[in-house]
């Protein structure tokens, strides 16, 4: 006979899994990375680097203080020359009030007709001011001058005619002089004295300082490119098996990079620190003798101070200086470190 197969029991049958109706158990899911999380990260690692390399300054003291101070005298120098030649323009305002224009007028003119010629130039166009001087006054100021005033109390008659003091709108020598001349054609004028000549060299003086300043500034920020580009070399290579790990494991050449920009604005900013602490020194130190030789001849200067707006602007041109000099120096050598 043939026998029946037997049936399995209902326990051992297989069984189709029920669907599975939660979709966080149907495997791995894709995590999109966020703007405000990229941002996140990129000012912790900053903030992370900025405090890395000030750390790894501090670690060498003496070879920081040394560069900061190649960087500093740096500094100091275009920034004195700079000083020196604020102080020269200063003066040079206080001379313009000197260059004034002499019209004498004729002796025979009494005190009205001198007063009308002098509203007569005062209308005339390019004249900043005028001021009469008669002749009574110039000579009383002629006598005080000189103490001769029992000699000339004897003269019969005042030698001295008035004159008429115009300053000019224009410091251009050459427009003055044409208004000197428009002015020495008016009746009752004999004369007009103009001396510029002395002030033009001035300005041309003012001109070549300003000219050697900046080319002394351009040749002293070259000098700091080096020094930190140098040292940042330096770093760069002491610091080559960490660079090749971590390019190995997909670190950018922004992420290698970043550090040692941060050891550029640290060098820069100490020079920058210890520049401004060199030119106050400095000011007192001169301060004493120069106020002396000014007293000697019956004059008052003071060195002018670099103040809060140029003790800013040299902490970012030194700060500037030492982020530029260490991101050359880093694009340079880092590409001849890569693994290969």
């Amino acid at each position: 006979m043939s026998q029946k197969p037997r049936r399995r029991p209902a326990s051992n049958e297989t069984r189709r899994p029920a669907p599975d109706t939660d979709k966080s158990r149907r495997g791995a899911r894709s995590h999109q990375i966020t703007f405000e999380s990229r941002s996140r990260a990129w000012r912790r690692h900053h903030g992370q680097m900025a405090v890395d390399s000030l750390q790894r300054l501090r670690r060498r003291p003496l070879s920081s203080l040394m560069t900061m101070m190649a960087i500093a005298i740096a500094m100091v120098l275009p920034a004195s020359l700079w000083l020196a030649l604020g102080s020269a323009q200063l003066l040079d305002s206080n001379l313009d009030d000197s260059a004034r224009m002499t019209l004498y007028l004729n002796p025979a003119l009494s005190e009205s007709q001198a007063m009308d010629i002098t509203d007569q130039v005062r209308g005339e166009r390019d004249i900043a001011s005028t001021e009469l001087i008669t002749a009574a006054a110039g000579l009383e100021s002629f006598q005080q001058r000189l103490g001769m005033n029992d000699a000339l109390a004897m003269m019969d008659n005042n030698p001295l005619p008035a004159t008429i003091l115009v300053q000019p709108r224009s410091r251009d020598p050459k427009a003055a002089q044409a208004l000197a001349e428009r002015l020495g054609k008016i009746d009752g004028v004999t004369d007009a004295r103009l001396d510029m000549a002395w002030l033009e060299r001035l300005r041309q003086l003012s001109e070549l300082g300003r000219r050697v300043v900046l080319a002394f500034g351009v040749l002293f920020a070259l000098g700091v490119l080096l020094v930190v580009g140098n040292t940042i070399r330096l770093a760069v290579e002491s610091r080559r098996q960490e660079i090749e790990v971590v390019t190995l494991i997909g670190a950018t050449h922004a992420f290698v990079r970043r550090p040692f920009l941060y050891v550029g604005v640290w060098y820069g900013l100490g020079g920058g620190i210890l520049a401004l602490i060199l030119l106050t020194l400095g000011r007192g130190w001169l301060s004493a003798p120069i106020d002396m030789l000014a007293s000697g001849f019956g004059s008052h200067f003071t060195l002018p101070g670099i103040g809060f707006g140029g003790s800013v602007l040299l902490l970012i041109c030194s700060t500037m200086l030492g982020l530029v000099g260490a991101w050359i120096a880093v694009s340079r050598h880092l590409a001849d470190i890569s693994p290969r």
